[in-house]
C-alpha cells in the first residue's frame, strides 16, 4: 500500500510517498530513493517503485521537488545549476529529515543527473550514504536533441492538451512545473550546462539505462558516464524505447535494475 506524507525541508513542504517497506529482517538495508524526470511527480512513478522494492526486498520511497505534484510551489525563475543545487542543498536534508542512513538512487532524466552530482558530492564528504546510483536517460550535458525536443514540448503546452495532462499530477503547480524546466533549458546561457566534472568522484556502483529512441538524448550521454565515473559502471540500451525506460520497457527495465541492486547487496 503507498501512504503520502511530507516532511519539511529548508522551510518548504515536500510531498514523500512510500511505496513498499522493508521486511524487519532487512531494516538496516539501503532504501531505494527515485526521484523524477523534469515534468515529473511522486506520483508519476505509478506502481514501479513497488515493484522494484518487492524484487529486491528494499524499502522504496519517491519525492516531489519543490514545484512539483502536492510540494510547496517554487519561485521563478529557476537558477540555471537547479539540479546542482538540488543535489547539494536539498536532497541531502530531505534524506536527514526522512532517517535515511544508506540510499540507492533511481534518478530518471533530470532526477537523474541530481542523482549523479549527488553521489559525487557524498563521496566527496566521505558521508557513504550512496550505496549504488540508477539513472535512466540522465544528462551530463546538453545536446543539440535535447533542446529540439524541449522547445517542440513547449509549442505542445502552449497549443495541445499537454498543460490539461499534467495539471492531473501537479493541480497548481502545472505552471511552474513547466516553466521552471523549460525555461531553464531553453535559456541560450543553459548550452554550457555540463556536470561531467562531478563523475570521476563518483565511486558507489552506476547502472545507466537508456532508450534507443530516446527523443532528449543520446548514447553519448550513457558512455561519458561510463567512461568517466570513478567506480564499477554498468549500461543498457533498449531497442523500441523513448525516454523513459521504466514506462516505455518496464520488464526489462525491471529486471535490469533488480539484478543490479542483488549484485550490489551482495559485494
Amino acid at each position: 500500500m503507498t501512504v503520502t506524507s511530507f516532511a519539511l525541508v529548508l522551510g518548504k513542504k515536500v510531498e514523500v510517498m512510500r511505496f513498499a517497506d522493508a521486511p524487519e529482517t532487512n531494516a538496516a538495508s539501503p532504501t531505494l530513493v527515485f526521484l523524477h524526470e523534469g515534468l515529473g511527480s511522486a506520483t508519476q512513478w505509478r506502481d514501479f517503485p513497488t515493484r522494484v522494492g518487492e524484487a529486491t526486498g528494499l524499502a522504496a520511497i519517491a519525492y516531489s521537488r519543490v514545484g512539483y505534484g502536492g510540494s510547496a510551489p517554487v519561485d521563478l525563475p529557476r537558477p540555471l545549476t537547479y539540479m546542482q543545487d538540488e543535489a547539494k542543498d536539498f536532497l541531502p536534508r530531505l534524506l536527514d529529515a526522512l532517517a535515511i542512513d544508506t540510499a540507492i538512487l533511481l534518478g530518471h532524466s533530470d532526477g537523474g543527473s541530481i542523482a549523479l552530482v549527488h553521489a559525487a558530492l557524498d563521496a566527496r564528504s566521505q558521508r557513504g550514504r550512496v550505496r549504488a546510483v540508477i539513472v535512466e536517460a540522465p544528462h551530463v550535458f546538453v545536446e543539440d536533441v535535447s533542446v529540439a525536443s524541449i522547445a517542440k514540448a513547449r509549442e505542445a503546452y502552449e497549443k495541445s492538451d499537454l498543460r490539461e495532462k499534467l495539471a492531473r499530477y501537479h493541480g497548481t503547480n502545472v505552471d511552474g512545473a513547466f516553466r521552471g524546466w523549460n525555461d531553464a533549458w531553453l535559456d541560450p546561457a543553459f548550452r554550457s550546462w555540463n556536470i561531467e566534472e562531478y563523475l570521476p568522484s563518483i565511486v558507489a556502483p552506476v547502472l545507466v539505462i537508456q532508450g534507443e529512441d530516446d527523443p532528449y538524448g543520446t548514447r553519448a550521454q550513457v558512455d561519458a558516464i561510463a567512461r568517466q565515473v570513478g567506480g564499477p559502471a554498468e549500461t543498457m540500451m533498449l531497442a523500441k524505447c523513448g525516454h523513459a525506460p521504466h514506462r516505455d520497457q518496464p520488464e526489462a527495465t525491471l529486471a535490469s535494475m533488480s539484478a543490479f541492486v542483488r549484485r550490489v547487496l551482495v559485494d
